[in-house]
């Protein structure tokens, strides 16, 4: 195996894809695959001179491991597992072919660029101890200790490149994320931390296609037709350059335009997708790199890199092909590169390579080429001399001969230096550095694609983050605005997000709220108003129920109101004719005295329904039913009172019978006060135990509060309409025995009438009062006491009054 190599009293080794696979658009399974065919890699190339640049840096210095100096041999892996995991054991073994010596055994390794290559790498080294530090293997499945415990890194891992990506995510308010990986290590692991992240904040992540450099061309066609039937606007492509660029050409050539692409580290600045040619479907890209630095040294070496100074080096005569478009042929020293460019003949892209080869300002993967040698050779001094280098070393604690990757690997983990640069170098306990990145934006300048840093992510220890981003500076592939990506629209005030079955979280129905819930923000679900509170028509607020009663201002309320005071102005003219005509036939024979507190009573019962209206409170809840019962006792008492006088006087009719002096006016009186004392003493009980209260009422109307009285006792309200009921058929039968009494003036007839109406009446309230909803139920309670006390009052006294005022002709004793 070709290698570039220098002896050294310690070695290290480097494996680099200085050849990159090439990549074939049709795949057979009807014959053997071919080998594996590569092609070379500026940027690869330029890793391994940075390596030996460092290593000769270091030797040169008096300071750092002096009168030791380091080696190293670097092979290619040409970017494959297979290849890479040869060339590990190759370097492990120390054989250079059959027969010949052994070099030394290396010390510690370099390696590799890609995350699959480092996995089978690591996997295989990890059991001799030999530590392993890479520079471009981003994949979070390598700090994974228990796997691979002497794995190392100068690149941050990908989890960190997940956080990353989220925060961009989440500060662009992008939630729906096409995604594109490769079906590596690199592209399944990359891509789950970031979906792991994404969900946390509530974005989906729609899986666009997987692809893989071995892909056919159909396989590439298929992800590009995903593509372009996908509704997002933001595509994150987690895949490294070499399987990207294919799907890139092809995207490209078919016009692809207006997606939003977000880069992983892998390809954000790789040179050659960062063409004109693809700048119009790549253009405005946004990715994370790890922070550039500048080496200014370095510039001359690389420009001393001549296939005529060392004909025999591997590589060089390859790298002046790929530099200057022609193979060295003729002989002779040339002191620089610049100098032998004079015979070739290149054009303006190996021109523009050149150009890109000898950047040294924005160094990125061979910084941390640059690092991981630093870091191997700060742990092999703090090794041999037993003390770190910014101390003066007096002399080696430790034969070089003696030294065992195992050791180094212990010193590699307690690194912890800053370089001339004033950046601090060391590794955490899952041997991964701190992350720091710049954001960079894909722009055109002068024909060229630029990698312009827009902003910068940088992590802590304590793990959280800052993110900082210049949105001026960004250059967007839909112009000037934030491009939108979500599957559905935010959904207004007043709905919720109903998922749409066989589809991502994102993607949703907005369905308006039920009533009595509300939506005032985005959410998965409407939340319900308070019992008193009822949703407006937007759904977006809760408003108070509004609060039902009977009021006096209603019609109905003015209507019952009208009729009250119709009754109990009757009631007090007709008292008030009663005692004007005392001495009439008409009154004397009615009984004045009953007669009066009859009215009386009938103008309490008329007054009664007042305290029905208007806004239930404690005391009008505890005066109405109470006052209902006992005016309606007294009222029916004296009813039962003349029915009693009736019937007993029907009775003296025969010879011999008493009855009649027995009910004289005072036990009249007795009659009317004991059955009203009993009324009373009921709701005296009633108001000592559970007395009415005011309640409000939900079950009627959803909304609408009804206010009501609760009558506290049902069983004592029914108690009370039960006695009055008695009374009242008391009367009726007392008053029906006495309906045929052959007198001309026959007072029991206008009692029976009345009674009737009156059970006719309270009969039917029960029923329409248990069913009645709301502020009707009182309607119907007041309907109840005006119909049966207008009945009272009509049939009993209306006879009397037309006699008395129409008729006085007939106010005789004859009549």
């Amino acid at each position: 195996m070709p290698s570039l190599s220098k002896p050294g009293d310690i070695m290290i080794g480097g494996i680099f894809p200085i050849f990159n696979k090439e990549i074939s658009n049709t795949v057979m399974f009807e014959r053997e695959p071919l080998g594996t065919v590569c092609s070379f890699d500026l940027r690869a190339f330029r890793w391994t001179q940075v390596m030996i640049f460092a290593i000769e840096e270091i030797n040169k210095d008096p300071a750092f491991l002096p009168n030791v100096s380091l080696g190293y041999r670097i092979l290619d892996s040409c970017a494959s597992p297979t290849n890479a995991l040869r060339t590990a054991l190759t370097l492990a073994g120390g054989l250079q072919g059959m027969g010949s010596p052994c070099p030394p055994a290396i010390s510690a390794l370099i390696a590799e660029s890609g995350s699959s290559q480092s996995v089978v790498v690591a996997g295989a080294l990890g059991p001799f101890q030999l530590p392993i530090i890479s520079y471009f293997s981003t994949c979070a499945c390598l700090s994974n200790r228990a796997k691979f415990p002497t794995f190392f890194r100068t690149i941050p891992s990908d989890y960190f490149q997940a956080k990353a990506l989220a925060a961009l995510v989440k500060h662009f308010g992008w939630k729906w994320i096409g995604a594109i990986q490769s079906d590596n290590d690199y592209g399944r692991n990359g891509m789950q931390a970031f979906t792991e992240e994404v969900q946390k904040i509530g974005v989906c992540v729609a899986f666009v296609g997987t692809v893989l450099r071995t892909y056919s061309m159909s396989k590439i066609l298929d992800v590009v037709e995903m593509i372009k039937q996908s509704s997002v606007k933001v595509i994150l492509a987690f895949v490294p350059e070499g399987d990207f660029y294919p799907l890139m050409k092809e995207v490209s050539r078919q016009n692809i335009t207006g997606i939003q692409w977000i880069a992983s580290e892998a390809w954000i600045t790789a040179a050659r997708p960062s063409t004109p040619e693809m700048f119009p479907a790549f253009g405005g890209t946004l990715g994370f790199v790890v922070q550039k630095m500048a080496i200014p040294d370095l510039q001359p070496f690389l420009r001393k890199i001549n296939p005529y100074t060392d004909p025999n080096a591997a590589f060089v005569k390859d790298f002046w092909e790929a530099m200057f478009g022609c193979r060295p042929v003729s002989t002779g020293i040339y002191r620089d590169s610049s100098e032998i460019n004079k015979i070739c003949q290149g054009n303006e892209t190996l021109m523009n390579s050149q150009d890109v080869f000898f950047k040294v300002t924005e160094l990125r993967v061979s910084y941390n080429v640059y690092k991981a040698v630093y870091a191997i050779a700060h742990a092999l001094h703090e090794l041999v001399f037993c003390q770190s280098v910014d101390r003066k070393s007096a002399r080696p604690c430790m034969n070089v001969s003696e030294i065992h990757p195992k050791e180094v690997t212990e010193y590699v983990k307690r690194v912890n230096f800053s370089n001339r640069f004033g950046d601090n170098v060391f590794f955490d306990e899952d041997g991964d550095p701190p992350a720091s990145y710049d954001i960079i934006n894909w722009q055109l300048d002068n024909g060229k694609v630029q990698h312009v840093t827009v902003g910068q992510f940088i992590s802590t220890q304590s793990g959280n983050y800052k993110l900082q981003i210049d949105e001026e500076k960004i250059i967007w592939m839909t112009g000037q605005m934030v491009p939108k990506s979500v599957c559905s629209d935010v959904c207004p005030t007043g709905t919720w997000k109903a998922s749409i079955r066989g589809k991502a979280t994102c993607c949703f129905d907005c369905i308006p709220c039920a009533d009595g819930t509300i939506s005032n923000s985005t959410a998965a679900d409407c939340e319900p108003c308070p019992q008193e509170y009822w949703s407006n028509e937007r759904k977006d607020e809760c408003i108070p129920k509004k609060k039902e009663f009977l009021t006096y201002s209603e019609p109905m309320g003015i209507i019952l109101t009208v009729l009250s005071l119709l009754g109990a102005s009757l009631s007090l003219i007709t008292m008030v004719v009663f005692i004007h005509f005392k001495e009439t036939p008409v009154v004397k024979a009615s009984n004045s005295e009953l007669s009066c507190f009859l009215l009386f009573s009938l103008f309490l019962c008329f007054i009664c329904p007042l305290t029905f209206i208007g806004r239930p409170t404690l005391w009008t809840c505890m005066l109405r039913h109470t006052a209902f019962g006992i005016t309606f006792a007294l009222c029916i008492s004296c009813v039962l009172g003349k029915t009693t006088v009736v019937v007993t006087a029907f009775k003296a009719r025969h010879p011999g019978n008493k009855a009649a002096r027995k009910f004289g006016p005072v036990q009249q009186r007795i009659i009317v006060c004991s059955c009203t004392v009993i009324q009373v003493v009921i709701c005296i009980l009633w108001l000592s135990l559970s007395p009415p209260f005011p309640e409000k009422v939900f079950r009627y109307s959803n909304k609408k509060i009804i206010l009501e009285c609760n009558t506290g006792s049902e069983a004592a309200f029914y108690v009370v309409l039960g006695y009055i009921g008695v009374l009242a058929v008391i009367c009726l039968v007392f008053a029906f025995l006495a309906r045929k009494l052959p007198d001309n003036f026959n007072e029991a007839k206008c009692i029976t009438f009345s009674m009737l109406i009156f059970c006719a009446v309270w009969i039917t309230f029960i029923p329409a009062y248990v069913s009645s909803p709301g502020k009707f139920t009182v309607a119907v309670e007041i309907f109840a006491i005006l119909s049966s006390t207008f009945g009272l009052l009509i049939c009993i006294f209306a006879p009397k009054c037309y006699i008395i005022l129409i008729k006085p002709e007939k106010n005789t004793k004859s009549h």
